[in-house]
């Protein structure tokens, strides 16, 4: 019954414990990151080093998932907002009055998630009102890119802080 143990072990749910959840924060923020409203980074980057077709690119990209981004938005942003409030209440409420060790590391990851969403929609709302082009449409993206990664920063250190509060904790108490 070694592989059972091995398994177990695998996908333990104890998260803060647990190498995965590690990875998967890691790459959930660098996914983050990386697509900014949908659009990934290094086209930014090209449209800002090569400009010409790759700005025209750039200023498309944008603009479709801008408006795909505000019609999910006006549509269902309200129950959506709902539902999310509904699930991250309630995994707020397992996690830390209940102590499901799952249910803190799941909302430690969603809810700064859920910042970044409405920050998108915010971002991409400012760039239908602005309608920026060029260096203001590539300003207006890095800056919601540092915006994404200061949350993402904050939320991997207190996501840390707690791990490593909650693994002490059950190494001290024995459980």
């Amino acid at each position: 019954m070694d592989w059972y143990t091995d398994i177990v072990e695998l996908i333990d749910l104890r998260s803060f414990s647990n190498l995965w959840f590690w990875i998967a924060l890691a790459v959930v923020w660098s996914s983050a990151s990386h697509w900014v409203l949908g659009v990934p980074y290094d086209m930014v980057m090209r449209a800002r080093r090569v400009g010409g077709q790759a700005e025209t690119d750039l200023e498309d990209i944008v603009r479709i998932n801008v408006n795909r981004l505000l019609y999910i938005g006006r549509v269902s942003g309200l129950w959506l907002a709902g539902i999310f409030s509904f699930v991250l209440t309630g995994l707020a409420i397992l996690g830390w009055h209940y102590d499901v060790e799952f249910a803190q590391a799941t909302f430690l990851l969603t809810f700064p998630l859920t910042l970044v969403g409405c920050l998108s929609f915010f971002t991409a709302r400012r760039i239908e009102v602005e309608q920026p082009m060029g260096e203001r449409l590539r300003h207006r993206l890095a800056r919601h890119r540092l915006y994404t990664q200061m949350i993402g920063t904050l939320s991997i250190f207190v996501t840390a802080i707690w791990g490593m509060y909650v693994n002490l904790s059950l190494g001290v108490l024995g459980g």
